[in-house]
């Protein structure tokens, strides 16, 4: 039996792995907007160095889930996905007023342009559905193959 934290880990993680997809696809093919990583990477000024970028999107990508896996019972949507994406768009205001700030990008991203405010958002709410729905997943999974306390499985 897997707890509400570690739960949220292995959601964090399968969140952070897509997330990780469509930035490196911007980074690699487009590059409109700034990447989380990147902006990672200069405020823990390794701008020259991606992975230290990269190890941070990581990092925060499995301390959100942590904190989703704590706080998901108590979020006021009905399904697990609206809930992540709740989560994950009161982590992108967080991250707004104090990350993008601290890294010279301004609040809300805005010194990198609306394109960089888009790309966030719409990353955010992509983990969000992610972390959301593995988590929901992983609790229904759970729910199936509990056995009440005196019972007899029926098969």
């Amino acid at each position: 039996m897997m707890s509400r934290v570690q739960k949220g880990l292995v959601a964090g993680f399968a969140a952070t792995a897509v997330v990780s997809v469509i930035e490196a696809i911007n980074m690699s093919v487009g590059h409109w907007a700034v990447a989380f990583p990147q902006l990672l990477a200069v405020i823990l000024q390794n701008q020259d160095t991606p992975a230290v970028g990269w190890a941070g999107h990581l990092f925060a990508g499995l301390a959100l889930g942590a904190a989703f896996g704590i706080l998901c019972p108590r979020l006021p949507t009905d399904t697990p996905e609206s809930k992540g994406i709740l989560f994950a768009v009161g982590a992108f205001i967080l991250m707004g007023l104090v990350v993008a700030p601290i890294g010279g990008a301004g609040m809300f991203f805005m010194r990198a342009g609306f394109g960089t405010l888009a790309w966030m958002v719409a990353s955010h709410a992509i983990f969000g559905i992610v972390l959301g729905s593995v988590y929901g997943r992983l609790v229904e999974r759970e729910k199936r193959r509990r056995v009440p306390v005196g019972g007899a499985p029926a098969h």
